[in-house]
């Protein structure tokens, strides 16, 4: 043990060493961009001084990451602008804004795909499955991860396959039934780390080992493998983590003292870095300590600040610790109602992030709270029989009250019978009213996001990595305006509209809006498909037949004809609720805008479709050429016009 704390102090005088070096490299690095001119070099020196302030000031590190992106931009340097955005990315995730992290690491992957640089698009595959599994999506984490992984061994890049070896193994550990599947995962990636001589790597699998020894109650050995691990992070917000297991390692063995000095220690470093998903994890480490000491107020008031935090940005494990916490310290204090209300919070939290031990709590409060009514029952019960042995004596003595009260009696069960009537209409028109409210709310919006809206008084907004996108307008709807009148026009175009939307829903897309004569809807949303690149084609053909019968029928009657035009266009979209009084459902993206210029690209009776999208259903359709088309801010885009199906769409 003498050997082990003089070489834990060696190594920690060798880490503040090497952050003394980091504050010189950032002068360094600045003084360099002020010399550069706007070229390359300029582009990766902004990019290492956002790597630089990741473990000081994240704000500084996502404003140089920004600043990187835009010079990438003005002089076409693809691969900065892919680590640009990756830097902007690792700022993001580092303040636990998952949902930015995921869109700036989508364009890094776009962009590294773009130019084919693999290793850059596994460590951007790695860096999403981090996002997922920080947000407490282990099976879409470990889809990316394990696409990641694949692509690193094709290349041999060493610290990225220990790095995924390392992340799978975190995936694992969320599971108490292959804990040691996970600990296999972190003993086979501190070597590759050692041997790449990356010492965060290894301290960071170590302290995932530590984890482990610490679940299965070996605490000297997670000890050893923690300290470790906060020997080289130091200060960085990777510190947080080896100390508040240090601090609950020393809670549990009762040393309360040098548990909540850690505890403190990891706040106060979380807090001053900005890192909510740390900030969260550590103070719910205080309040376990404080729990297991016996303090429930000071925990529970402890969890209600972390709930605070990991709702705020939907970290999912970290929710359902404190929903735990605070439904077992309610039960101890004996309020069980509110006991209850954290056991519903926590059933709302996803499936995949249950195990044994969380159901056996779970059922405990239930079984706490059930008992806690027997008890009060059993009370009232004891309550009433002395009142009835006093009213037996009161009535020997009062028997002329009697009638009097049975009177009263008779007047109060009239009264119970009237209230009971009106309840019963009143509720009847009030199910009534709130049906016609979940009606117009699922006209309006998708029924999951309908869902989460009512459920949670908000919808949160979702990245897709793959939708399609139609764009609908009718050529020339200027001049067929001015030759009607308003009423005759919008019948005339809310009856093309009611046809659409059959199609639409016929072919399981999602209407999104209509925007004057404009027609706009997607699919893969709000639940992913495999299909839907197809389905949106079909629709889209199907569009255009019904208004070439439309034609022919007005024709018939000598009135003039509507011409159609349509766009499409796959990839990434954001998509949510917009507006607080009158809810609307919209998409977002560069897809969006592509989409747009594909309709306005597009001819008159023709379904006009990117490159992008001919490359996905090529196999299904027969489709024209069109060459390379000027397409309003986005420039010259390969299109094809769709003729017709090769196949049906099962």
């Amino acid at each position: 043990m003498r050997l082990l704390s003089i070489c834990l102090f060696c190594i920690a005088w060798f880490w503040v060493s090497i952050v003394q070096a980091q504050t010189r490299e950032i002068d360094s690095l600045k003084n360099v961009v002020a010399r550069l001119g706007d070229d390359s070099s300029k582009v990766n020196t902004l990019i290492a001084l956002s790597s630089q302030y990741l473990s000081t000031d994240l704000q500084e590190a996502i404003r140089y990451g920004g600043e990187a992106v835009s010079l990438a931009e003005q002089i076409s340097y693809k691969k900065g602008e892919a680590y640009g955005y990756k830097a902007i990315g690792l700022g993001n995730i580092t303040q636990g804004n998952f949902p930015e992290a995921a869109v700036q690491f989508e364009h890094s992957l776009a962009v590294f795909e773009e130019i084919g640089l693999k290793v850059g698009i596994a460590n951007m595959l790695s860096n999403l499955g981090v996002v997922y599994f920080n947000g407490g999506d282990d099976s879409k984490a470990i889809d990316y991860y394990l696409r990641a992984l694949k692509i690193a061994e094709e290349v041999d890049d060493k610290l990225r396959i220990a790095t995924l070896m390392n992340n799978i193994g975190g995936v694992y550990n969320n599971k108490p039934a292959t804990e040691l599947k996970a600990l296999d995962y972190f003993l086979r990636a501190i070597p590759i780390f050692k041997e790449v001589d990356n010492m965060a790597g290894m301290a960071t699998a170590s302290m995932n080992a530590g984890e482990i020894h610490m679940k299965q109650k070996q605490y000297d050995s997670a000890s050893i493998f923690f300290k470790t691990s906060l020997a080289f992070f130091d200060n960085s917000i990777d510190a947080t983590f080896p100390m508040t297991y240090l601090g609950e390692i020393r809670g549990k063995q009762h040393d309360f003292k040098g548990a909540y000095a850690y505890h403190e220690q990891a706040i106060r470093l979380a807090e001053k870095l900005d890192a909510k998903l740390e900030l969260g994890q550590s103070i719910i480490g205080m309040a376990k300590t404080q729990a297991l000491e016996g303090r429930v107020l000071p925990a529970i008031d402890t969890y209600m600040r972390a709930k605070t935090i990991v709702e705020g940005i939907a970290a999912r494990k970290e929710q359902k610790e404190t929903y735990e916490g605070l439904a077992d310290l309610y039960a101890r204090h004996g309020d069980f109602r509110s006991a209850y209300q954290y056991v519903a919070l926590l059933a709302s939290v996803k499936d995949s992030l249950y195990n044994e031990d969380n159901t056996t709590k779970i059922q405990q409060a239930l079984f706490n709270f059930e008992l806690g009514k027997k008890e009060a029952e059993i009370d009232l019960l004891t309550k009433d029989r002395a009142l009835q042995k006093a009213t037996i004596q009161r009535q020997r003595i009062a028997n002329f009250a009697t009638g009097i009260t049975l009177c009263l009696l008779l007047l109060l069960l009239i009264g119970f019978y009237n209230r009971h009537q009106f309840t019963q209409r009143t509720n009847k028109i009030i199910k009534s009213e709130r049906d016609r409210s979940k009606e117009l709310l699922l006209n309006i919006l998708p029924a999951e996001t309908a869902r989460e809206l009512e459920t949670n008084g908000h919808a949160q907004a979702r990245f897709y990595d793959n939708a399609t996108v139609l764009f609908a307008d009718f050529k020339g709807f200027t001049s067929i305006a001015r030759s009607r009148k308003p009423q005759e026009l919008v019948a005339e175009l809310n009856e093309y509209f009611i046809a659409f939307d059959d199609i639409v829903e016929r072919f399981k897309l999602e209407k999104i809006k209509t925007i004057g004569d404009a027609y706009m809807c997607a699919g893969g949303i709000p639940t992913p498909d495999d299909t839907h690149p197809r389905h949106a084609i079909q629709a889209g053909l199907a569009m255009q037949q019904y208004i070439t019968a439309k034609n022919v029928e007005r024709a018939a009657k000598g009135l003039d004809t509507w011409e159609l035009r349509i766009g499409i266009h796959v990839g990434p979209i954001v998509a949510g609720v917009v507006g607080k009084k009158k809810y609307a459902y919209d998409i977002w993206g560069d897809t969006v805008n592509i989409a747009s210029r594909m309709e306005s690209s597009s001819e008159s009776g023709r379904v006009n479709i990117s490159s992008t999208l001919y490359m996905m259903v090529q196999d299904h359709y027969n489709c024209t050429y069109r060459g390379k088309i000027y397409a309003k801010n986005i420039g010259e885009v390969d299109m094809y016009f769709v003729e017709s199906g090769k196949t049906q769409i099962a």
